[in-house]
């Protein structure tokens, strides 16, 4: 039985090929980041990867974790001809083809921020706030509402209600309508869970816990 470090592999070169096919300078431009030296330079959150033909880097030089290949690939391989617009923002089970993954990401994602961070609104405020965190133009009645530039073109916000007398902490994460242009439903969900492992890793950095 092959290992899982060589399923990875040959998933990561599989995703490689295929995007040694694509025209990257072509897709900078649509996607409104920099292509230098044969590579994209691809914001993801608050950090900036790098993919070229010869494979995918991180801010460190290194190939980044799986998941994040996967994404930047998929992201890469979905981009549409023209970029699509609209201001709508739904929830991930609203997404086509997301319902076997909804009770992963309500467990995982949601459900893992509002445990973590439940009582430490202040510390999810400020780690997000270091992660490039912003007010959203969303009026919602929310405790904290918090927007991240995901990727281009696609930014998420995180809705958290910290818990009170009766009630558990909440979490709602929801993304612009047109991110399934651009993503399909298990990378929107893989960008769920990096949200939540970027904002721990932010406050095991920021606090020891």
């Amino acid at each position: 039985m092959p290992s899982e470090k060589n399923v990875f592999e040959k998933s990561y070169e599989y995703y490689l090929s295929l995007v040694r096919e694509l025209p990257l300078a072509s897709i900078a431009s649509r996607i409104g980041v920099e292509f230098a030296e044969g590579r994209l330079h691809i914001p993801l959150f608050d950090r900036t990867f790098h993919v070229s033909s010869s494979g995918i880097a991180g801010p460190d030089g290194r190939r980044p974790s799986y998941d994040v290949s996967v994404i930047l690939s998929r992201y890469l391989l979905l981009c549409p001809e023209e970029s699509v617009q609209g201001k709508n923002w739904v929830s991930f089970r609203d997404f086509r083809d997301s319902r076997p993954l909804h009770n992963y990401f309500a467990h995982d994602v949601e459900g893992a921020v509002a445990a973590y961070f439940s009582g430490r609104i202040d510390v999810l405020r400020q780690v997000s706030a270091a992660m490039g965190g912003y007010q959203p133009e969303l009026e919602v009645a929310y405790d904290l509402a918090v927007q991240f530039d995901a990727l281009p073109m696609l930014p998420i916000v995180l809705l958290f209600n910290d818990a009170e007398e009766g009630f558990s902490a909440g979490c709602t994460v929801l993304f612009p309508a047109r991110t399934e242009a651009y993503l399909d439903a298990e990378c929107i969900a893989m960008v769920g869970a990096h949200l939540f492992g970027r904002l721990k890793k932010q406050c095991l950095q920021a606090t020891g816990a």
